[in-house]
């Protein structure tokens, strides 16, 4: 009751954060993508349930393995109903300076995110009706396979930190007082305790790009090998849902 009244005050709107950098070092670029659309879905079910409006705040970084990609596109592929007049989205300093460093530009990018979160307000882009259930299952497969890939790679290879930390300059990132943060949570030399931003910096140095598409080859080929036939649904998909397509 306390905070419902909170909530009052504040015309019944409640922000939740969604971050994407933490979960695509922990389960991979697919499958963070897809959990973190089916925990809108269930928000704006829950919140319609319960008369709350919701603002859903988009912890997004540069790079595509931080949830990064063309912002215009990134807005019209959320989940029918989760913007609703408004949103927020991180910019993070790399993008500030690429993005609004000259006036013009920046009023262009602005123009950009408000045209998209007027258009995902007021249209459902998805219009995916009944084709909903069968490309979510697709998707449940294809993120379970790509899931698979990604950590048998990352967390269950032998020798896979040793390589990680001597193919990449993280020591040298880890030095650099160049962060609002430490690089790890902790003193340890796991994966897990490695924060998102230099996870991503350091494979972007050596050029290797795993943390943006590892999984995703291995899952499409897994499930075509279980649906041969199922080529023609990803290219549907692709032609009709925002969400797979961007």
């Amino acid at each position: 009751p306390r905070y419902r009244r909170w909530l009052e005050d504040r015309h019944r709107w409640q922000e939740v954060m969604l971050g994407y950098s933490d979960s695509n070092k922990d389960g991979g670029y697919l499958t963070a993508n897809w959990a973190l659309y089916r925990a809108e879905l269930a928000l704006v079910d829950a919140f319609r349930e319960h008369g709350v409006r919701l603002r859903l705040f988009h912890g997004r970084g540069g790079t595509v393995g931080r949830g990064g990609g063309p912002s215009f596109e990134a807005i019209l592929a959320q989940p029918a109903g989760s913007v609703t007049g408004g949103l927020r989205i991180t910019e993070q300093g790399e993008i500030i300076a690429s993005k609004y460093s000259d006036p013009e530009l920046g009023r262009r990018n602005l123009e950009t995110l408000v045209a998209a979160t007027l258009e995902a307000s007021v249209i459902d882009g998805e219009r995916l009706e009944e084709r909903a259930p069968i490309y979510y299952g697709a998707l449940d497969a294809l993120s379970a396979h790509a899931h698979a890939a990604y950590r048998g790679l990352v967390y269950e290879t032998p020798g896979f930190v040793d390589y990680f930390r001597a193919a990449t300059p993280i020591a040298e990132i880890a030095g650099l007082n160049i962060g609002s943060r430490p690089a790890s949570r902790t003193a340890g030399n796991r994966i897990e305790d490695l924060r998102a931003i230099p996870w991503v910096f350091s494979w972007g140095q050596c050029r290797l790009m795993l943390p943006g598409w590892y999984g995703v080859g291995s899952a499409v080929d897994a499930w075509l090998g279980e649906r041969p036939d199922g080529f023609a649904l990803l290219r549907e998909m692709h032609g009709r849902w925002p969400f797979f397509r961007s």
